[in-house]
């Protein structure tokens, strides 16, 4: 159930919650299994960690904007009341 869920896009954000984070889909079961680090990182490895803040920032902004979307969708069709 949680594999399923980390690998289904996630509607706002247009990507799965596990790509949201390690900008890769797990392609299986083991891929969601921490592994022991045997060897350096490569360059491309230090460079998606840089890119991850990036990613979060963009997810973060773009979660917002639907949010502000849905909100104001929502209050049109609500009348002001006065007291």
């Amino acid at each position: 159930m949680e594999f399923a869920y980390n690998r289904a896009p996630h509607k706002i954000a247009g990507m799965s919650p596990f790509r949201t984070v390690y900008r890769t889909d797990p392609l299986t079961l083991r891929d969601l299994v921490p592994r022991a680090i045997k060897r350096k990182p490569s360059k491309e490895g230090e460079k998606k960690v840089k890119e991850i803040p990036e990613l979060h920032v963009n997810e973060k902004e773009k979660t917002e904007r639907s949010n502000a979307s849905c909100h104001s969708h929502t209050r049109k069709h609500i009348k002001k009341m006065m007291f």
